[in-house]
């Protein structure tokens, strides 16, 4: 059964991850005479990381502690599971079509369809969690709050 914890510290992960993708992207790209200022997916890692990772997971925690989502931990698990497969596959695409670029290969096919399978897993993940979330208000709405009872 997953607990908030895990949440936690696959957002502390993603933050790690995103801000050493950063440090990946300047330095490789100066190691490699990358000209300043041309487009390389290298430069999108870094955000993407954070803000899917680290901050949406942050949100996810505090929707956690208003609404205990957790409450049906069949969806809580496939949402967590799904989102953060779909993070780690698009990222993972991601940084292996910047490094073709920066080293002046070509990227092919294979790594597009992956990088969208990363995208559509980012997707259902989401879709989960919003069930998850609408089961939990509801639970919620039905069960009267102390200051009713």
């Amino acid at each position: 059964m997953l607990r908030c914890e895990d949440t936690a510290q696959r957002a502390f992960i993603y933050m790690l991850v995103g801000v050493a993708s950063g440090l990946f992207y300047r330095e490789f790209t100066k190691l490699n005479d990358f000209p300043e200022g041309k487009f390389t997916q290298l430069g999108l890692v870094h955000t993407h990381l954070l803000t899917l990772g680290f901050i949406v997971l942050l949100i996810v925690l505090v929707i956690e502690k208003v609404f205990t989502i957790s409450r049906t931990p069949k969806l809580f698990a496939w949402f967590f599971w799904l989102y953060n497969a779909g993070v780690v596959l698009t990222s993972g695409m991601m940084i292996w079509h910047g490094s073709l670029t920066v080293l002046g290969q070509e990227s092919n096919n294979m790594i597009a369809g992956i990088a969208g399978l990363g995208h559509i897993l980012i997707t259902a993940g989401m879709i989960v969690f919003f069930a998850a979330l609408r089961r939990a208000i509801a639970e919620r709405g039905s069960t009267p709050s102390p200051s009713e009872a």
